[in-house]
């Protein structure tokens, strides 16, 4: 089993990681674009799989997969990487990158609430503050209907393109829950390349079949570039990043990282795809921001 990263270390990791899914949840926005859904999201595993093929092999120090910890694998696979990514892809191909920032603010608050129903900790006060700070963000959000227009989606359906954002949040919250416990009995990168090889075989099939309906010619020399980058981000190197952080912080603390998510997203997504953040677009960004500030922030009492 690996080692455990020093504390300052494991923070590096997690805000690193956090930092990679937000830039790769940006600029998948011009992927989807150039390719389908389904077929990005097979070759997305498929490349990752090629990458990480030598992490399968179980270390001679690693105890036998039982059935619970395999249940657990599939789990964070088909949650973290499978719905995970579907949601995600569909829902910026129907709304901006700086819109699923917005949303994505609320994952912080999403772990401690699933924190309190799958590991029994308590909530505090604040942390339900900032739930509600990140609720009127997205409610904000929804009222910014001219943003959607000016980010090219101008077909009505940025609502949907947001609850399918929203969607993500919650798989990414049950991806951090899970994950702590999967670092207890395995090593980061065997988890990394067991989760991706489960995405793999789940996706199989519709991005087969899209694969064969699909005219690759069409597709630019830059967007099989960005194409490269988003899998070795997506399936290796931020899962590696996470679990290997989660070896020395404890699930709920290191939920504190996820704000590194949407702020990179919106980066990215004004400063390379040329958005712009409307009125009400950075008034929800900014209560979204404040709620994450509320359920991250130390305490001021022992």
């Amino acid at each position: 089993m690996s080692l455990v990263p020093s504390k300052p270390l494991a923070y590096a990791c997690l805000a690193l990681s956090m930092t990679l899914v937000g830039s790769y949840v940006a600029l998948s926005k011009p992927l989807v674009a150039a390719i389908p859904v389904f077929l990005l999201a097979w070759l997305r595993f498929g490349i990752g799989g090629l990458a990480m093929l030598h992490w399968l092999r179980k270390p001679a120090s690693e105890p036998p997969l039982t059935r619970r910890t395999r249940g657990l694998l599939f789990l964070e696979s088909f949650l973290g990487n499978f719905l995970f990514s579907l949601c995600m892809l569909f829902g910026v191909s129907l709304t901006s990158a700086v819109s699923a920032g917005v949303i994505m603010a609320a994952i912080p608050a999403t772990v401690a609430v699933f924190s309190r129903i799958f590991l029994g900790e308590r909530i505090a006060p604040r942390t339900w503050v900032a739930i509600a700070l990140a609720a009127l963000g997205i409610a904000l959000l929804a009222m910014a209907k001219p943003a959607a227009a000016a980010s090219g989606n101008g077909h009505g359906l940025a609502w949907l393109g947001n609850l399918l954002v929203f969607g993500s949040v919650l798989c990414e919250a049950a991806y951090a829950v899970i994950g702590k416990t999967l670092t207890g009995v395995l090593g980061p990168r065997r988890i990394t390349a067991l989760i991706n090889l489960w995405g793999f075989a789940l996706v199989t099939p519709l991005g087969a079949w899209t694969a064969l309906h699909f005219d690759f010619g069409a597709v630019p020399a830059h967007a099989w570039a960005l194409l490269v980058f988003y899998a070795l981000a997506a399936s290796v190197w931020t899962v590696w990043l996470w679990m290997t952080g989660l070896k020395a912080v404890p699930a709920g603390q290191a939920g504190v990282f996820t704000a590194m998510l949407p702020v990179s997203a919106a980066v990215v997504g004004v400063v390379f795809l040329g958005e712009q953040l409307g009125g009400l677009q950075m008034l929800a960004f900014a209560a979204a921001l404040a709620g994450v500030v509320l359920a991250t922030a130390p305490s001021s009492h022992r």
